[in-house]
């Protein structure tokens, strides 16, 4: 694994503009997996302009920088079927390849020494281990008790991922050195969350609560703290992040944000990071939900921002521009992705295809990609 620069901050390798030199020529581009229309939209961060639009496999969830900055892999996990591939985009000319049949890659992360792409077959409860280039399969870790296994993130030294089950309500803790599960840790329910009620106007009112009916949580994103010492899981049916202690595999605290917490991305200068709320806790949602994104502060965990969308929305998953000046998220259920200025939050709408998931902003800075829509360090 590359070593870590800064012990204190994981992230100080891709801070604004730090670009590694294998991206000098790669184009500017945003873009966005329709997950309904099986087609990738791409867009000109310039010009706020759509300048393409591809056909891809089925179901496009993620678009991922491979762990040399090379490649953006479209993982089309076929929901419901068997026909799962890859599609390679060359971030040179903007353009597909042609894609590789893989089983179910829902999400698709690297090991952090780069000699494995890990592919998420969600619906197989299974990490398959692969060669990065070929994706030609090396070993697999079966996870039988984390079911709707999506998201991920690891440890500061390389040794341990913690990934998500969404439909356990759960975390589970892999131990990437002996290639084994550790454990699983079942997160705990606050007693309040947010009403669902959609809106057009202002922040969401912390006033506008009600008791937390759900007994089981539905965790998506998780992000590690600049340290190392804590990750943060994003939980759509807890309307939060869930603040956990990755070595000791315990909850230490929860942090409320908006209705349906969902994805998580560090600011470029690793000091805070953005919770994109997605405005509903059902998993196909309405449009026009209270859709907002949380802005909290790493070193004291406190809420400094709140931004609503106007007219509602459903942000979900993207990543912080080059420069640190923007935050890109697709719109899940409106067909749309939202362009948020982070200096004050204001939100530029961009129409796109039908249900947008995980964009890419691209390039990124960093020096080696570990997947997802763009978790570079």
């Amino acid at each position: 694994m590359p070593p870590v620069i800064n012990p204190q901050n994981i992230y100080s390798e891709n801070g604004a503009n730090m670009f590694n030199p294998v991206v000098k020529d790669d184009l500017p581009r945003i873009y966005v997996p329709n997950l309904r229309s099986n087609d990738v939209t791409v867009i000109d961060p310039a010009s706020l302009k759509v300048v393409d639009r591809f056909k891809v496999g089925y179901s496009p969830q993620h678009i991922v920088p491979s762990w040399d900055l090379r490649t953006l892999w479209v993982a089309n996990n076929a929901e419901g079927r068997k026909d799962g591939s890859l599609t390679p985009i060359d971030p040179r000319t903007g353009k597909p390849g042609k894609a590789l049949p893989v089983d179910d890659p829902y999400n698709l992360y690297f090991s952090p020494d780069g000699k494995s792409a890990i592919v998420v077959a969600e619906a197989m409860h299974r990490l398959d281990f692969r060669d990065p280039q070929t994706m030609k399969l090396q070993y697999a870790i079966d996870v039988p008790q984390c079911k709707g296994i999506n998201h991920a993130d690891f440890s500061i030294d390389g040794k341990y991922a913690l990934f998500t089950c969404e439909f356990e309500g759960s975390i589970a803790k892999i131990d990437l050195v002996n290639r084994s599960v550790v454990g699983y840790l079942k997160l705990t329910m606050p007693s309040t969350r947010f009403k669902a009620v959609p809106t057009s106007t202002g922040p969401i009112n912390p006033a506008d609560t009600e008791i937390c009916s759900s007994k089981k949580g539905m965790p998506q994103d998780i992000r590690s703290s600049p340290d190392g010492k804590r990750f943060y899981v994003a939980d759509m049916e807890a309307d939060g992040v869930h603040i956990i202690d990755g070595d000791a595999f315990t909850k230490i605290g929860f942090i409320a944000t908006g209705v349906a917490a969902h994805g998580i991305y560090p600011s470029r200068d690793g000091k805070q990071f953005y919770v994109s709320n997605r405005g509903s806790h059902q998993i196909h949602g309405k449009p026009r939900g209270k859709g907002s994104v949380t802005v909290i502060d790493f070193a004291s965990e406190k809420i400094v921002a709140q931004w609503p969308i106007p007219g509602g929305g459903s942000p979900d998953m993207g990543n912080v521009s080059a420069n640190g000046k923007e935050l890109w998220l697709s719109g899940r259920f409106d067909d749309e992705v939202y362009r948020f200025d982070t200096s004050n939050g204001q939100v530029t709408k961009i129409a796109v295809g039908k249900e947008p998931h995980g964009l890419t902003v691209w390039p990124q800075p960093g020096r080696y990609s570990l997947g997802h829509t763009g978790n570079l360090r």
